[in-house]
């Protein structure tokens, strides 16, 4: 990593961690020489790694601008990641200025560099929750100072799923959250798969095992199973590269495999 640890903040920098890796596929700097090496491992089990990472980001950007069209004002996004410009409240707010985001991630160096989240327009605001996402109380006392939780909310689960096992309550933390949201909220979620490759899905979840981290590859039926007791938006789980391309920023990417993600928004009635 460039630069010197903020002073107070302890950052653990012998394992990788989910967030400093994403940050090393899409070019950060905010990373440390253990995380590059298994981003490097990884990469070569599929050399699309990159790819990946910024066709997640991508989706966010479309399924962000699309809900903001649609009215939604508020926004609560688990598992933020180190910020990466556009954030999702610049996203938000250039629709809707008077937008409310809190964004909510575990990693201490996400918290370093929490200021970057905080730039809201005046109109509008953006908090940032130092929590872990199996704590869905906790995030949802502190983001209730900042959002209506009378009005619709857009809950973000990006990228964060495949890192919680069935054992460690994947479903149930969909569910609690989901069931604290009003009427006219939507869920908004990708997940890694390993429907394309089911060899390098193990490999790549026994390096994470290797590691003392979790990944959890689902299918596109598991997948699909998280929107449970909602409205899918059209075109329901998709590829990721698939959810509505005509809102923008689709990402070239090399070869015709699919890129081994799915997405999906789905409200509450």
């Amino acid at each position: 990593m460039t630069g010197h640890e903020p002073q107070g903040i302890e950052i653990d920098t012998t394992k990788p961690h989910p967030a400093r890796m994403y940050d090393w596929f899409l070019g950060g700097k905010d990373n440390y020489p253990v995380d590059e090496e298994m981003a490097r491992q990884l990469l070569a089990l599929d050399a699309r790694g990159r790819d990946m990472a910024r066709v997640n980001r991508a989706f966010m950007h479309r399924a962000t601008r699309w809900l903001a069209g649609k009215g939604i004002r508020q926004f609560l996004d688990i598992g933020t990641g180190i910020p990466t410009e556009p954030n999702l409240h610049q996203i938000a707010q250039h629709t809707a200025p008077d937008a409310r985001i809190v964004y909510c991630d575990n990693d201490p160096i996400v918290l370093a560099h929490a200021a970057a989240l905080l730039r809201s327009t005046p109109q509008g605001a953006t908090e940032y929750v130092q929590a872990d996402a199996r704590k869905p109380e906790a995030i949802l006392e502190a983001a209730g100072g900042i959002l209506d939780f009378d009005k619709p909310i857009a809950l973000s689960l990006l990228a964060l799923l495949h890192f919680l096992d069935d054992e460690d309550g994947a479903a149930d933390l969909v569910d609690r959250l989901v069931e604290r949201l009003p009427s006219g909220s939507y869920l908004v979620l990708s997940h890694t798969t390993g429907d394309f490759d089911p060899e390098g899905a193990t490999r790549a979840s026994a390096m994470y095992r290797a590691r003392g981290m979790t990944l959890r590859l689902r299918s596109h039926a598991e997948i699909t199973t998280f929107f449970d007791g909602l409205e899918l938006v059209e075109p329901g789980v998709s590829l990721s590269a698939d959810w509505h391309p005509e809102l923008g920023e689709v990402i070239d990417v090399a070869g015709d495999e699919p890129i081994p993600g799915y997405a999906g928004v789905a409200r509450k009635a």
